[in-house]
């Protein structure tokens, strides 16, 4: 019997291969520093790690988790896109599959943190700003260093925006060359 065969058998968490164990578990906790419920981001790893569809039941047998937990786990995931159902024959029940592709994954995570973190910001910086313009309380110093802040948060908004357009393909090969824009501009700088 294979790993993958004796997960789609409903092996408990704690009975899988340790490597499977540790991603799963650790992925459940980047979620957490993500701001995502650790069960949603446990369940996606499962699917993704899993070759095959796995319905709510094996899900929670899997991971040990109450049916309710991972029922509302998989809504969520399913609103944000990371995992989709699909049909199995014969078989009436819901089953669910997560991408595969590391840079589709890098870019729905990417957008779910810019919706909780940069967008947020930009508001907050930009009301900030608008507050402090007439106020006499406030100095230009303090203005100053709130247009910095939204200067960088706007920045990093126009960032994610023209990454979020390219493909996964070109995002993939622009990140990997990386070192040698980093080479290139060290080099201009010794000039």
């Amino acid at each position: 019997m294979t790993e993958t065969t004796k997960i789609n058998e409903l092996t408990p968490l704690a009975d899988m291969p340790a490597a499977l164990q540790r991603f799963i578990l650790h992925w459940g906790d980047m979620g957490s520093a993500w701001g995502v419920n650790r069960t949603v981001t446990q369940i996606h790893a499962l699917l993704y790690i899993t070759e095959t569809a796995l319905n709510a039941e094996q899900i929670t047998a899997c991971l040990g988790v109450a049916r309710s937990n991972v029922s509302n786990s998989l809504k969520e995931l399913l609103q944000i896109k990371t995992i989709r159902r699909v049909p199995v024959a014969g078989d009436r029940r819901d089953y669910f599959t997560a991408d595969t592709d590391v840079w589709v994954i890098a870019k729905k995570v990417a957008a779910i943190r810019k919706a909780r973190e940069i967008d947020p910001a930009l508001e907050t910086l930009t009301f900030c700003l608008n507050a402090a313009e007439n106020d006499d309380a406030v100095s230009a110093e303090q203005r100053a260093r709130l247009k910095n802040m939204q200067d960088f948060t706007a920045t990093l908004d126009r960032w994610y925006g023209q990454m979020e357009k390219l493909p996964p393909s070109t995002l993939s090969r622009l990140i990997s060359m990386g070192d040698k824009i980093v080479n290139l501009l060290q080099f201009g700088r010794k000039s």
